[in-house]
């Protein structure tokens, strides 16, 4: 009998456990649509540079709202304040039964968005008529000099954020606090409801700093491995709060990098412990599925079972892929790998790992009622959610979970090449699935 080396005896191991977790097939209960652009007006006091925004997105200025490309006749710069860029949920829901939504930093780097304010926002999707209520934005400052480097709008009153100074990926509400996690630093950051910063705490990991190349401490003779170890864009992309303990875990985007370079697989989850504004020293990871490489988004369902997105870099549907005889516009890289992960975090001790106990997978959701609002499938075909950032997950009303996209705002529609993405919220239904691995937890 041939017999395995070791590093390939634990892959295949690895393999099987993935391929384990049983199907979750998922109905579309729901699908509600925010448009590409939505903007709301800057704050009274805010500087006069937010009044305009995407001014940076090409080489130089520009300052005249619609003079550089866009999508499907979205054209920056843009007058006014976004609602895109959606990118996590807080798990607990207002009286009137909204959502926080956290949005993130804007057009992906520092350099693009430093005219774009970061914002939190109270939306409300109304399933009936597909649309989506945007209730309340509330705009992040820092008037008490919270923030432990210089803003871009470090000499005003108000002390507006921006995306030049945080690139937030995932929210959280803990006793009267919003809490959200940071890509650029990576940081974890408190601020009242008002949006005011209360405290922003670094990352600690085995007592030492956790980095990454936008770090502000860090500069273009940082050496990778010694000052800095969280890839670009690779922060904190989720931020769960674990019912019964009241600790937030935050997991990075990506596995951190290998010495050398290699790619891995294992995305770390950090404690920490809101009341004593503490790491804990608690960590797990989150075993990526085959043909992912992010994750986008986790939260709790109860004490120990949780929610994980994860995801490829793929944006759009085969049949308008590039290479499908297919003439521009169309989908140069299609969408294969965008699942929903049932995970168990109540790992052995001697391994940290989750345990993938069950998969939705988004880009075959049935419709038997014919819901979908965009993407409509033709007959015995099924819905797909086949967007490159898929960033928002939670539970709904009576077991159904909620996923959205980061319309990366004005990036190539996943349904249509030649418009601009917009913001969707869909409503899927598990049946019994989820409850019945829920229930088998317990």
């Amino acid at each position: 009998m041939r017999t395995l080396p070791l590093a390939c005896a634990l892959s295949w191991l690895a393999a099987a456990a993935l391929s384990d977790a049983p199907d979750m097939p998922a109905r579309l209960a729901g699908h509600a649509v925010l448009p590409a652009l939505v903007l709301v007006p800057p704050p009274t006091d805010a500087p006069r540079d937010a009044a305009v925004i995407g001014k940076f997105r090409g080489a130089g200025r520009h300052m005249e709202p619609g003079t550089l490309p866009g999508f499907g006749g979205l054209r920056p710069p843009f007058a006014g304040q976004p609602v895109q860029g959606l990118s996590g949920f807080a798990a607990t829901r207002a009286e009137d039964g909204s959502i926080l939504a956290i949005s993130d930093n804007g057009f992906g780097r520092k350099a693009t968005s430093p005219d774009v304010l970061l914002a939190v926002h109270r939306i409300l999707p109304r399933f009936g008529s597909g649309q989506v209520d945007v209730r309340e934005t509330v705009f992040l400052s820092d008037p008490d000099f919270r923030v432990p480097f210089r803003i871009a709008h470090e000499g005003t009153e108000a002390r507006y954020l921006t995306g030049a100074d945080f690139d937030p990926e995932s929210v959280q509400i803990v006793d009267g606090s919003i809490w959200f996690g940071d890509e650029f630093g990576p940081w974890l950051v408190r601020a009242d409801m008002a949006g005011r910063i209360e405290a922003v705490y670094p990352v600690m990991l085995d007592g030492a700093p956790l980095r990454s190349p936008d770090h502000p401490q860090v500069d273009a003779l940082s050496v990778k491995g010694r000052d800095w170890q969280v890839g670009r864009s690779k922060g904190f992309e989720g931020l769960a709060l674990q019912p019964d303990t009241g600790m937030l875990w935050a997991m990075l985007e990506s596995p951190l990098p290998r010495p050398d370079d290699t790619p891995g697989s294992d995305v770390l989850a950090l404690a920490f412990d809101p009341v004593s504004g503490d790491w804990t020293g608690d960590r797990m990871t989150f075993q990526l599925g085959q043909g992912a490489i992010a994750v986008g988004d986790f939260t709790f369902i109860d004490a120990r079972l949780a929610l994980v997105i994860e995801r490829d870099n793929g944006n759009g549907l085969a049949s308008a892929a590039c290479d499908a005889g297919k003439s521009p516009p169309c989908h140069r890289s299609p969408a294969r790998v965008k699942r929903v992960v049932l995970v168990d975090t109540a790992p052995p001790r001697d391994t940290g790992a989750m345990e993938r106990v069950g998969v939705v997978n988004l880009m075959a959701i049935s419709d038997p009622e014919r819901l979908a609002r965009r993407g409509v499938p033709g007959p015995n075909a099924a819905f797909a959610f086949p967007f490159v950032t898929v960033e928002s997950v939670m539970m709904w009303d009576d077991g159904d979970i909620l996923v959205a996209n980061d319309n990366n705002l004005p990036s190539q529609d996943a349904r249509d090449p030649a418009t601009a993405t917009p913001t969707e919220i869909i409503r899927l239904d598990l049946g019994s699935a989820l409850q019945d691995l829920i229930d088998a937890r317990r």
